[in-house]
């Protein structure tokens, strides 16, 4: 459906599958790439980098893994929850009309 002065906003391709620009595939994509890098920081600082005790990591390099894999993964993990539940209520939504 093309726009209009009186109706800016395209509807849907078709009608199972919501606004291509709801910014669902882009909260899928960067909290899995987010919630990913902190994980491969973590197995690095496990296997590479000397490991962490509970005073901290042994390294220099070691406490930036540690750095990054503490704010990557809770970041990158309610982002992904966040493009997790937009995707169900776009299902939802989209069944019911």
């Amino acid at each position: 459906m093309p726009t209009s002065p009186a109706n800016p906003n395209p509807a849907p391709a078709s009608p199972g599958q919501g606004d291509p620009g709801d910014g669902t595939r882009q909260l899928l994509q960067w909290g899995a790439s987010i919630l990913g890098a902190g994980l491969v920081a973590v197995l690095l600082l496990q296997t590479l980098l000397g490991g962490f005790s509970p005073t901290g990591a042994s390294t220099n390099t070691g406490w930036f893994a540690l750095i990054v894999a503490l704010m990557c993964i809770p970041f990158g993990g309610l982002l992904l929850a966040l493009g997790v539940a937009k995707w169900f209520r776009n299902r939802v939504l989209s069944r019911q009309r």
